[in-house]
């Protein structure tokens, strides 16, 4: 491969182009360890859809999909507040991170996933738990101080 300015050529089928510069590209030291833990959740969840049948992927998987990309959007949203207004999305987040728990939860009850896939989520969900719960404590405690 011919290097250009430091940054790798990558070749497609008909058009060559040029990789952004590594400084662009985010990676997980990049973002804050609660995004990339729901991002890493989400790409679980979604990578085990497959295996569904239609009803289940169409029914309630969709719902759980849905509510996963929607605490990545809250930790996300919280993440670029100020410190003084973080409180209301974070609330929101550990609402949302809690109905996902108890959907995961039928899921698994109802037989749509594995005991062992079951495990990993939720050991994964509780992680997202402790840093969202953990998150609002550091945002109270500067806000009465």
């Amino acid at each position: 491969m011919q290097k250009v300015n430091s940054q790798r050529k990558l070749h497609h089928k008909k058009n060559n182009y040029v990789a952004p510069p590594a400084s662009t590209i985010t990676t997980a030291k990049d973002t804050l360890p609660i995004i990339h833990a729901i991002r890493i959740l989400h790409k679980d969840i979604y990578c085990t859809s497959g295996k569904f049948s239609k009803r289940d992927k169409l029914g309630i998987h969709a719902t759980v999909e849905a509510f996963c990309v929607e605490i990545l959007s809250l930790a996300i949203e919280a993440s670029f507040k100020p410190k003084y207004a973080k409180k209301d999305s974070l609330d929101a987040l550990r609402l949302k991170t809690e109905i996902l728990k108890h959907l995961i939860r039928t899921e698994n009850e109802l037989e749509i996933i594995h005991d062992k896939t079951y495990l990993r989520f939720s050991e994964q969900i509780v992680e997202i738990s402790k840093m969202t719960n953990g998150w609002i404590n550091f945002v109270t405690e500067k806000t009465r101080q």
